[in-house]
């Protein structure tokens, strides 16, 4: 598991994001156990203090819960990960729109460019 950080933002909002998408796309499911923040940690190269706070900021968002001697796991609402999905991909969607528009692009060009990329695609 790849964690691109960089230094153009806090790291613990970029280590949450990256956590964020991991549950999304399927490399954490619901009810899985997270490793420790240590093990976390030395895979992002991060101070634990900060995985901590990153970790601790996912469980009052209620994305994980603790249990005392077991660890941090996923929440099992899979309706709550299905919104953030939801949430994650419209933030995608604006940022691509708005680079778009940035080139020039208005919406209907946008999306008339985007179906010929994708016929291109298929053929």
């Amino acid at each position: 598991m790849t964690w691109m950080l960089n230094s153009d933002r806090p790291i613990y909002a970029q280590i949450i994001e990256k956590i964020q998408t991991d549950i999304v796309s399927g490399i954490y499911h619901a009810g899985d156990k997270l490793p420790s923040v240590r093990e976390l940690a030395a895979q992002a190269s991060v101070n634990p203090n900060t995985m901590q706070k990153a970790l601790s900021e996912l469980e009052r968002d209620g994305l994980l819960y603790s249990q005392r001697t077991s660890g941090r796991f996923i929440t099992e609402d899979r309706e709550m990960i299905q919104n953030m999905k939801q949430e994650l991909a419209k933030e995608q969607i604006s940022l691509f729109l708005e680079k778009m528009n940035n080139l020039g692009f208005k919406k209907e060009e946008t999306f008339q460019f985007i179906q010929q990329v994708l016929g291109e695609e298929k053929n």
